[in-house]
């Protein structure tokens, strides 16, 4: 799921294994492992059946943006063939049209671009809340003192033996706790914000069609 924010659920992670091993880190020596959240959220079942449901839920948007910009890209077309045949009035008139159109566009992209955002952010901590107690209840059953999470590329680890990498066994381990059927909504990879314009792009992409400048 496309460069969100983790930093709540980055800050359970920690909470949940750094500090419950404080007192038992003087005693043993130091265990760490790093692990891909962002990454497990993504290839776990729930997480994978949550986008087809996520992309599902959006799709009638998704059409219905698409036929918006087919149209102004019509009246584009029409409005260069015809221009040195039209005349002022009748130019105006199509110009003002694909302005109102376009007008509409963008802010029924944008809405639907906010919407499929605030979803896939509710299912994704879902998740993230639940898959915290499992690296939890992992980590203190194999003794590590700290697992570190290295979903975003601000991260402090330069170096880490693919060895420590836990992400592979917390995707099973979160399988085998969560029956399939029980997804919510997150998306493996969130689609980019469209940018506002005065036209729409040729080819729209899902979620939400992207405007361009024509």
């Amino acid at each position: 799921m496309r460069a969100f924010a983790l930093s709540s659920l980055t800050l359970l992670v920690w909470a949940a294994v750094v500090f419950p091993s404080a007192t038992f880190a003087q005693e043993k020596p130091l265990k760490v492992a790093i692990l891909n959240i962002q990454q497990a959220i993504a290839q776990c079942n729930e997480g994978q059946e949550a986008a087809k449901a996520l992309q599902a839920k959006f799709a009638p948007k998704r059409a219905d943006l698409e036929k918006q910009q087919r149209e102004i890209n019509d009246l584009q077309n029409q409005l260069r063939n015809q221009e040195k045949t039209l005349s002022d009035d009748s130019r105006n008139k199509m110009l003002r049209t694909i302005d109102d159109k376009t007008r509409v566009f963008n802010r029924a992209n944008e809405d639907a671009t906010s919407e499929f955002q605030q979803a896939e952010q509710d299912a994704i901590n879902e998740i993230g809340r639940k898959m915290v107690g499992i690296i939890s209840d992992h980590a203190q059953k194999n003794g590590y003192t700290i697992v570190m999470d290295v979903s975003s590329p601000q991260t402090p680890v330069l170096y880490a033996d693919a060895a420590i990498d836990i992400t592979p066994k917390i995707i099973e381990l979160y399988n085998a706790a969560t029956p399939k059927g029980s997804a919510g909504e997150p998306s493996a990879s969130r689609p980019p914000a469209p940018k506002p314009a005065t036209a729409p792009a040729a080819t729209p992409k899902p979620p939400e069609p992207k405007p361009a400048t024509p």
